[in-house]
């Protein structure tokens, strides 16, 4: 059954339209949601959407409603070049800008002053509880955060958590909002850095990073013992590529800032790659050359 704070959502704004973003974007829209883009770079959001393309090509593997209902969403997300547009109807708004804690903290204070008292205030952080942003507005009570996985269209998990004064009607309304765009919510009982299915993932990330950064191993073959083994489009190293290399340095480095343990820094290998340009699919070349990268290739998998 319905809340009657998830029957009220009906118009969302996502402020960030970075590939993640975008893709959020896009998959509320598929589900009937009126839906409102902000970013402070004209084009962004057109910029996002032929990145996430290449990536369910390199993928192969489409979104979850039929890909002309998905192309056509496109269509249907509304961009906006003043924030307070964006915001001024909105029901639910979830912020997805870079990972810095500041940088979310003033983002949550404006998108605070400008949306409707009603409106749920979400993080699509990839680490940072909800609890380190919510005393930076009036209401909050009414936030949690939403972290979504790229590429949504693959990795349709949604880690919903709240923070330190969240209601219990607001996560409700948070979990049957995930449900209803045709994702998996993944309800974390108790605040922790890093959520759920993430902190898993960034186990994998730092052994095989490891791995790789003092050549034990090279990634390729790391890639392809997970393919064989889960049977799985993509390995670790694609994924990275698929999430943004800058994204993954900055995520690993706040796990290393967060434990200041040393075996938690990036290798200077990984942050070599980010300050040479070399972001993964968003720039053509990361671990792999895309749009046409190797583990894509069916004779990847021979060795």
């Amino acid at each position: 059954m319905e809340t009657s704070q998830t029957s009220d959502i009906k118009n969302v704004t996502i402020i960030g339209a970075g590939i993640l973003g975008a893709q959020i974007a896009v998959q509320a829209v598929c589900f009937d949601y009126k839906v409102k883009v902000y970013d402070n770079a004209e084009g962004a959001f057109e910029r996002s959407v032929e990145k996430f393309q290449s990536i369910m090509a390199a993928r192969k593997k489409g979104p979850v409603v039929p890909i002309e209902q998905w192309n056509d969403g496109i269509s249907k997300v509304q961009t906006a070049s003043v924030m307070a547009n964006a915001l001024k109807d909105a029901d639910l708004v979830i912020e997805a800008v870079p990972e810095d804690l500041e940088l979310k903290r003033k983002v949550f204070k404006e998108i605070d002053a400008l949306a409707p008292s009603r409106a749920i205030l979400a993080s699509n952080s990839s680490t940072i509880p909800i609890s380190r942003i919510e005393d930076a507005v009036v209401r909050p009570e009414k936030c949690l955060n939403l972290h979504f996985y790229t590429p949504v269209t693959g990795i349709n998990l949604v880690d919903i958590m709240g923070g330190s004064q969240t209601t219990s009607e607001i996560l409700e309304a948070g979990k049957q909002w995930i449900s209803a765009i045709g994702c998996i919510p993944l309800t974390v009982k108790k605040e922790i850095y890093g959520f759920c299915f993430n902190r898993v993932w960034r186990s994998v990330k730092r052994q095989v990073l490891y791995m790789w950064a003092d050549g034990f191993v090279d990634f390729r073959d790391i890639d392809r013992a997970w393919m064989v083994a889960f049977g799985l489009p993509v390995g670790p190293f694609g994924q990275m590529d698929i999430n943004g290399l800058d994204v993954t340095y900055h995520v690993e480095m706040s796990y290393y800032l967060e434990s200041g343990e040393e075996r938690d820094r990036p290798p200077e290998a990984l942050k070599a790659m980010v300050d040479g340009g070399e972001l993964g699919v968003k720039s053509g070349k990361g671990f792999y050359t895309y749009p046409d990268p190797e583990f894509a290739n069916p004779d990847f998998l021979k060795g």
